[in-house]
């Protein structure tokens, strides 16, 4: 198996954290590709990926209160994001669901964005913001603000309770939001706003997510191949008694290497998987 039948197989077995960060992995080669101006050494994205102040830009392009969320301006922009979603994703999914997880990512981007665009308006400021950092920050701050008092292990530090870690993020972001990059800081905080809200909202019982579940399953349904109903048909036959008959099931070999194998994944992650296994599964999933 190459490395790239790996990724592969990573994405299709890794979750809709894995799949998160794949896409923001993605649109940042895409981005390196075609928005990356080598000579300056600067990445300039065209207003309709990134979410502008300007009224005539987000008007005219409403879908980049949403894209904005998976571009980045630089690798270590990425890398620090791509860590920190990768530990919140871990947490929050350890309590909720993949809809959830995937509801709060898109609502919690878009209310950003609107609170980033109202907040240069109002401080008669221009400018455009980019990046996942908003909705990152809403997952880390929804996972605390359920579960606050839940132990982390860091390294050098020890155990650190979850709160300590998001008090330090957001405290920081307040004392950055006038200096450089204000724009980001302001969506960071709408974005942990929006994170401590939803979890309220949802231990009040009204999940937000739901409507994000319902647009997507309503696309899904759309592309989906009509099946044709079953006719029944009704035929009568006569009863043959028969002795009963002892069976016994005997599991395919091959299956059950690969209940095997999903167990073990299921357990301690795909990367606990042997080259051999891999190979396995890559071959039998075709």
């Amino acid at each position: 198996m190459n490395i790239l039948d790996d990724l592969k197989m990573q994405y299709k077995l890794g979750g809709i954290a894995m799949k998160m960060i794949y896409w923001n992995i993605g649109c940042f080669l895409v981005s390196l590709i075609f928005f990356y101006q080598y000579k300056e050494g600067v990445f300039v994205f065209p207003n309709w990926i990134a979410l502008s102040s300007s009224p005539i830009d987000f008007v005219l392009k409403p879908w980049t209160f949403l894209t904005y969320a998976f571009f980045h301006n630089d690798f270590w922009h990425l890398f620090f994001n791509m860590m920190v979603l990768n530990f919140a994703s871990y947490l929050f999914l350890t309590f909720f669901s993949s809809k959830q997880y995937l509801g709060l990512y898109i609502l919690s981007a878009i209310f950003s964005g609107i609170i980033f665009v109202i907040g240069f308006n109002l401080m008669q400021l221009s400018g455009a913001v980019i990046g996942a950092s908003a909705a990152i920050m809403a997952i880390l701050v929804a996972v605390t603000t359920y579960s606050p008092l839940m132990n982390v292990r860091l390294l050098l530090l020890g155990n650190v309770k979850l709160w300590h870690i998001t008090a330090v993020i957001l405290i920081l972001d307040l004392m950055q939001i006038r200096l450089e990059n204000s724009g980001g800081h302001i969506s960071h905080l709408a974005g942990a706003f929006f994170g401590f809200i939803y979890i309220k909202l949802l231990q009040n019982g009204t999940d937000l997510s739901k409507s994000v579940s319902v647009v997507f399953d309503f696309f899904v349904n759309l592309f989906k191949k009509p099946t044709t109903p079953f006719k029944k048909v009704h035929k009568n036959y006569k009863k043959v008694v028969d002795k009963p008959i002892s069976k016994i099931v005997i599991k395919d070999k091959k299956q059950q290497q690969i209940d095997e194998i999903l167990d073990k994944i299921s357990k301690s992650g795909y990367d606990s998987l042997s080259k051999e296994e891999k190979e396995f599964l890559f071959q039998a999933g075709k």
